[in-house]
């Protein structure tokens, strides 16, 4: 499937945005828009081979192997999408969360059947294995954030293991951030960094990166190897994945205990106090439970849900249909 540098770009925005938001994963989009495999085989392609290519000065060719064009553009957007989904969707997420969450429920609920099409054979082995990815990332969703801390070997293994979201649809990188206390570090240096660079700021960004570079050679290999050799058991499995991962952005969900981040106290809280309580500065929602719109502790905007459950949907769709024409 040949791709236009405009295609691109606009794939690696929306991995980029996904990637900011608790719950989505870049490797999701990278799925359903169609350049799954390339982005994988394209990581995968970084080797001792191309580094000794690199170094014979032959940089023509290793740009070939590393399929650059694609790589170059494709990051051009995501890098665009971070910085959207840092100053843009957070604040979307912040005054319409229920909106936003909605749509991509529709679109990760519309992608697993897409995604199971893809599969060779039906088979009872395929059924287990997206039962059991399903009941891991649900088991993930449910697991509360920690406090973490900021120091720069924790930031590295953070971005080592966050990053395996872009090679892992369903799992959720700014989530696995969430559940290592890193969310919060890694936003606000970017922000910071993005507004008033500083050296602190920088050493810390770089190291996150060098541990999701790290990540992606190491998490590329496994996928693509599992690819190769059990291609429906795979595609089962981060079916499951995505399936699961449907607990973490059901649009409605009521806070159950907030982490008071003045005192370090833990505390539960009632429906009618939920309000008045998780909009205050300082506290940090730990725990939630998902609940049908009208048990919701806020306005659920239903009418606009259900439009952008149904908008997410259609995305799937639509690409589905333009990529069965390439």
């Amino acid at each position: 499937m040949t791709i236009s540098k405009l295609g691109l770009v606009c794939r690696g925005m929306a991995m980029g945005i996904a990637e900011v938001i608790p719950g989505v994963s870049g490797g999701t989009i990278a799925f359903i828009t169609g350049i799954y495999k390339m982005l994988i085989d394209s990581i995968k392609a970084v080797d001792r081979e191309l580094i000794s290519v690199l170094f014979k000065g032959r940089i023509r060719e290793a740009w070939t192997r590393l399929n650059g064009p694609f790589l170059l553009w494709l990051i051009m957007g995501m890098a665009a999408g971070v910085i959207v989904g840092v100053f843009g969707v957070s604040y979307v997420l912040e005054t319409y969360p229920e909106i936003l969450w909605s749509l991509f429920f529709g679109l990760i609920l519309a992608s697993v059947p897409y995604m199971l099409s893809k599969m060779e054979q039906r088979s009872i082995s395929g059924v287990v294995l997206l039962f059991i990815g399903a009941l891991i990332a649900f088991g993930i969703t449910t697991i509360p954030p920690s406090a973490g801390n900021a120091g720069l070997v924790y930031l590295f293994f953070g971005g080592v293991i966050a990053i395996s979201a872009l090679v892992l649809p369903g799992i959720s990188g700014s989530f696995i951030l969430l559940l290592m206390g890193l969310y919060t570090t890694v936003i606000h240096t970017i922000k910071a960094f993005l507004e008033s660079p500083e050296f602190n700021e920088f050493t810390m960004l770089a190291v996150f990166g060098i541990g999701c570079i790290t990540g992606l050679l190491v998490f590329s290999r496994i996928v693509s190897t599992a690819f190769e050799k059990y291609h429906d058991a795979t595609l089962a499995l981060l079916s499951g994945f995505m399936l699961g991962s449907l607990n973490k952005i059901w649009p409605w969900r009521n806070p159950t205990q907030i982490l008071d981040k003045d005192t370090g106290r833990i505390l539960d809280i009632s429906l009618d106090r939920i309000s008045n309580i998780v909009n205050q500065e300082g506290i940090k929602v730990l725990t939630e439970e998902s609940v049908f719109p009208g048990n919701y502790y806020t306005d659920p905007k239903a009418l606009l849900c259900h439009i952008a459950l149904l908008v997410g949907i259609a995305l799937v769709f639509i690409l589905s249909r333009f990529q069965g024409k390439n």
